[in-house]
């Protein structure tokens, strides 16, 4: 019986779950086949049409090149270059080239279809070397198909072919020579006749009038290249089998039986095909997944749009079936490559695409480029995940801390204190500042020495007075003990620290958890400060995704008071009960005083009444 944490190792998916569906498609490997065969067996048509069934990416020698030279990357500029000064291609560049293509992003989402390689030049690579690099691409092929066919056929095949000049089109011996076309027509006539399909008689008739390489002129114009002379495709087959059929056997056999398809090279191109599709349909080989632009077949403004109104829209364009609507992604309007790299950008209507069975809104050309050449970056788990781009502020005790902290959690990400950054620059500060009140306070000692002495000595010389007078020394020891006034820096230094300690974040932000975003991981506690602290924020481009202010609105902030009171408990206390304690002392004095008072008062009255009555008997007797 398994135990409990075995049990729990190994959670329930639901076999139907779509977002488990679409995760295990993402992370699979994309379908990578080899065509291998004898020069001039069909191998670079046969891979042309495989590509383009199996929706993977082509690769030969010369279409590598040409796409190089199209695009003008590094690798197409050397090669304009090289055939500008009548130079051949060199073997290393091109296979530098077809290396590359295996490892760009559209052939990691796609797959390959690989023709002509390994090479029967080894100038730069042996044959052996080119098959050990096989072996170890990252996207290692799926599938082998050898296409086999005997060197007589082969060699009458290839002395058989002729080329358009003009057009540079590769014509077989039965697409030009009139006795084959004459044989074949005859033969389809009578299997029309006995089909009796009169309509398709005529329609082929028609065809074959309109078709060019019937016409004489067209015949005439054809030539012969010298590869395809009998003699030289002979010489290339014996050199095949001498330098290249060994590794290929071994290659071969190394790999899965249910994985190498041989076919006859024989057959039509199209009957090649048809048995190649069907063998890789019965493997349940997987198919490429294609992303499709999203455009009206008329021109529709959807700026402006509401959402909902949007994506309802956008819904019902490029259907595969009149019933099928593309669905709402997770990313909504957001662009997926954008989020990606750590930027929440709203994405343009009309870059919108289609993959799987769901909608994303890319933000520029440059997105949409990526996000077509390989979606899977953007959409794997986490994503998509807020770029935590988080700024918390409010006063003391309210929290602030906390909250940093458990964000920075949540998401993964790192607080930065921005107290603890600017710290430095303010001890540096106040320790400059406080050398500028020194030598101040130096220059203004001498000069209160110098005239002071000038006054008590008119006729004697008087000496130098410096730094070291002892009366110059009693000045500055006097005026460094008294209170320097507090440090402010400018809110565009707080911003240049934030952003230096942001950009140091950044270096290792990918290795805070797989998939994690180029940009963001960072929430700043207590920042921004002031309206000028978030003009200088906005200078440099630092604008959060969502800003926390913590106040406390209740019962005029009790609540944040009471935290406050409890965590300096210590040092208040004595505080309050000084306060009190002199409040009692003031209040005793006070009914001390008033007593005094009303006992004065009283003794006064006593007198005054006294004085009266004297004066009144003293008058009487004077009476």
């Amino acid at each position: 019986m398994a135990s409990p944490e075995e049990k729990q190792a190994q959670p329930f998916a639901h076999i139907f779950n779509e977002d488990e569906a679409e995760k295990s498609f993402l992370l699979s490997k994309p379908t990578c086949l080899v065509i291998l065969g004898k020069p001039g067996s069909g191998k670079k048509t046969l891979a042309r049409k495989l590509a383009q069934i199996w929706k993977c990416i082509f690769i030969e020698a010369l279409e590598v090149i040409q796409t190089n030279i199209q695009e003008e990357t590094e690798y197409g500029l050397k090669c304009q270059e090289l055939l500008f000064k009548g130079q051949s291609i060199s073997e290393e560049l091109v296979t530098e080239m077809i290396l590359k293509k295996i490892e760009s992003p559209e052939v990691t989402h796609f797959g390959y279809v690989l023709s002509g390689f390994p090479s029967l030049s080894e100038e730069y690579m042996t044959v052996s070397q080119q098959v050990e690099k096989i072996k170890n691409l990252k996207l290692k092929p799926d599938f082998l198909i050898n296409i086999k066919c005997s060197d007589y056929d082969l060699c009458q095949r290839i002395s058989g072919q002729r080329q358009h000049p003009d057009s540079g089109q590769v014509y077989q011996r039965n697409q030009w020579d009139p006795n084959i076309i004459e044989k074949h027509k005859k033969k389809k006539d009578q299997q029309e006749e006995d089909n009796e399909e009169e309509e398709d008689e005529e329609l082929e008739e028609e065809q074959t009038a309109e078709d060019p390489l019937k016409k004489a002129e067209f015949l005439h114009q054809l030539v012969q290249r010298p590869e395809d002379f009998l003699e030289n495709a002979e010489k290339r087959v014996g050199m095949y089998k001498d330098i290249m059929l060994h590794p290929l056997e071994v290659l071969m056999a190394e790999q899965d039986c249910e994985r190498l398809i041989e076919v006859d090279g024989n057959q039509q191109p199209d009957d090649l095909l048809v048995s190649v599709a069907v063998r890789l349909q019965s493997l349940g080989v997987q198919m490429g997944a294609p992303i499709t632009r999203l455009q009206s077949d008329q021109e529709e403004t959807l700026e402006g749009l509401e959402n909902d109104e949007l994506f309802r829209v956008l819904s019902s364009y490029q259907l595969i079936a009149r019933r099928y609507r593309w669905r709402r992604s997770r990313w909504g309007k957001a662009c997926p490559v954008a989020l990606k790299k750590g930027d929440i950008v709203m994405g343009n209507p009309d870059l919108a695409v289609s993959f799987l069975d769901k909608m994303y809104i890319l933000s520029s050309p440059a997105a949409l480029k990526a996000f077509m050449s390989n979606p899977r970056p953007y959409l794997l788990p986490p994503m998509p995940l807020p770029p935590c781009k988080v700024l918390v502020f409010g006063p003391p005790f309210s929290g602030r801390t906390t909250i940093c902290n458990l964000i920075a959690r949540k998401y993964k990400g790192k607080v930065l204190d921005v107290a603890k950054l600017i710290q430095p620059h303010l001890e540096k500060a106040r320790e400059e500042n406080l050398e500028q009140v020194r030598r101040d306070t130096i220059e203004k000692a001498i000069t209160a020495v110098k005239n002071r002495m000038e006054e008590q000595s008119t006729e004697l010389g008087m000496a130098e007075i410096t730094a070291d007078h002892p009366e110059v020394q009693a000045m500055v020891e006097a005026t460094r003990s008294a209170s320097v006034s507090e440090v402010t820096l400018p809110p565009e230094i707080y911003a240049e620290v934030l952003e230096r300690a942001i950009a140091e974040l950044i270096k290792n932000n990918k290795d805070r958890f797989p998939g994690a975003p180029e940009k963001g991981g960072w929430v700043v506690d207590n920042y921004p400060l002031s309206v000028d602290h978030w003009s200088a924020l906005s200078g440099k481009g630092l604008v959060p995704d969502t800003v926390v202010c913590l106040k406390d609105t209740k019962k005029t902030g009790v609540c944040i008071i009471s935290r406050t009171y409890s965590a300096n408990r210590d040092e208040i206390n004595p505080k309050i009960l000084k306060r009190l304690t002199d409040e009692a002392l003031e209040k005793k004095n006070i009914e001390e005083e008033s007593s005094i008072y009303v006992s004065l008062k009283k003794n006064n009255l006593l007198l005054t009444e006294e004085k009266c009555k004297k004066n009144r008997y003293q008058r009487k007797n004077n009476l």
